[in-house]
């Protein structure tokens, strides 16, 4: 009896290290203290606006224009964004990027709680978070193999998703609760002060241990370099499709959700909260199981995106609320576990003075697909009804699994990356010399 306890208790530690391998890093651990704090933040500040603008105007209308302000900049100059993060230092572009959100939220901040704010205001100051998170969102994702290493990228994306989804439960809640007890600007004065540990984890890191890669030198084209270093690598590619597919058909819960809470199970806000809650519990679940994988693959994303679409398939045909509430747990899981792995495979995958401009691709399919798919698919649920529409984002999803699969798989280097980006990361490509 012992000797198995002992067994058990070896397994259980080891499973932990190494779930949590990337914590052992003083950079990444800074890092990722830092996030924990901020992505909480940053969805109280979500919640806060998004009812700050139904204040004002109590206009559905008005509360789509304040996101499409925060998103259009990524849809507009996200590849270019890249650019800029390969030409400097990520870690201080950062710290630049972190330090005006935390000066906007304040503005925002004190706009709120002296009875000024605008909706004019409002518009002005999500345009600006999203001008200066087109710079930030793929500069975090590129810095992180400087602080973990190759071997720890999986992990760490992991860990990062992990923190993203916590930060996904708890800053709604906290949110809600200030809202009532305090009003709408104590949200945004939080989402100011939480900015500080951000920055306060950047400058403590030792910086002498950073893994940088050599900066880009200023050159014509490197834009469309990027643009064509991607899609001359069939690997590169092909999970970027999968991305994309994800992005547009297989993600948008907030379409979902809301309608098979009504229409399906005849709920209200009860089950709707259940099913975003039940969601978030099955993310942070995935995280810990991909955060204890030691290495990525092209077919390890195959499959999760294979259980990500046929899950999605199955819950269109979920008979009970009960069933549905198993089926969004594994959905959870298997949506954390496609993006940490296709974004940590793109970043190994990447030759180092491109990770910039790749990953600000990446963000750019990822976050820009969700305002064309949202739309997309609440006409699908109009048309066809709610069930038919999420079984047929799945089988699109899977479809698209069937025609890549092939090509990211494919075993050996794909030469281009050799060619079109030098020992250095200085661009080589056809028409950019």
């Amino acid at each position: 009896m012992r000797e198995g306890a002992s067994a058990l208790k070896r397994r259980v530690v080891g499973a932990w290290a190494r779930t949590f391998r990337s914590l052992h890093q003083r950079n990444y651990r800074a890092y990722f203290v830092g996030q924990a704090f901020s992505v909480v933040g940053t969805w109280m500040q979500r919640i806060g606006q998004d009812w700050l603008v139904l204040q004002i105007t109590d206009s559905p209308l008005a509360l789509g224009v304040s996101l499409l302000c925060q998103f259009l900049p990524m849809l507009v100059g996200g590849v270019w964004a890249g650019v800029v993060i390969d030409r400097v230092d990520t870690r201080r572009l950062i710290l630049l990027t972190q330090a005006v959100q935390a000066l906007l939220a304040a503005g925002l901040a004190v706009l709120a709680l002296t009875g000024t704010v605008t909706l004019l205001a409002v518009y002005a100051l999500a345009l600006g978070l999203g001008i200066v998170s087109t710079f930030d969102v793929p500069a975090r994702h590129a810095f992180v193999p400087e602080l973990v290493g190759d071997d720890d990228i999986v992990n760490a994306q992991a860990l990062n998703s992990l923190v993203n989804n916590v930060g996904r439960l708890l800053g709604p809640a906290v949110a809600g609760l200030l809202i009532v007890v305090a009003g709408v600007g104590v949200t945004f004065v939080a989402n100011a002060v939480s900015f500080a540990a951000v920055l306060i984890g950047l400058l403590v890191m030792d910086t002498s241990a950073l893994r940088r890669a050599s900066v880009v030198a200023r050159a014509p084209g490197q834009a469309r370099a990027g643009l064509q270093y991607v899609w001359r690598q069939q690997q590169l590619r092909a999970a970027l499709v999968l991305v994309a597919l994800a992005s547009v058909f297989g993600q948008n819960f907030r379409v979902v959700f809301p309608l098979l809470a009504a229409d399906v199970f005849s709920g209200g806000p009860d089950v709707y909260g259940l099913l975003t809650a039940v969601m978030g519990l099955g993310a942070v679940a995935g995280g810990l199981v991909v955060a204890s994988a030691v290495h990525t693959s092209s077919r390890l994303l195959v499959v999760v995106y294979v259980l990500f679409s046929v899950t999605n398939i199955v819950l269109g045909v979920a008979p009970t609320l009960a069933v549905a509430i198993g089926v969004v747990l594994v959905l959870g899981a298997t949506n954390i576990a496609v993006n940490s792995v296709a974004r940590s495979l793109m970043q190994v995958d990447t030759a180092p003075g491109m990770r910039g401009r790749v990953m600000a691709i990446y963000s750019l399919v990822f976050l820009g697909g969700t305002p064309i798919g949202g739309p997309l698919l609440g006409l699908l649920c109009e048309v066809l009804g709610v069930r038919t529409a999420q079984a047929l984002s799945g089988v699109v999803c899977l479809a698209g699994t069937a025609i890549v699969a092939p090509r990211l798989c494919r075993r050996g280097a794909d030469p281009v990356t050799k060619s079109m980006v030098d020992a250095e990361g200085s661009t080589t490509a056809d028409g950019d010399k």
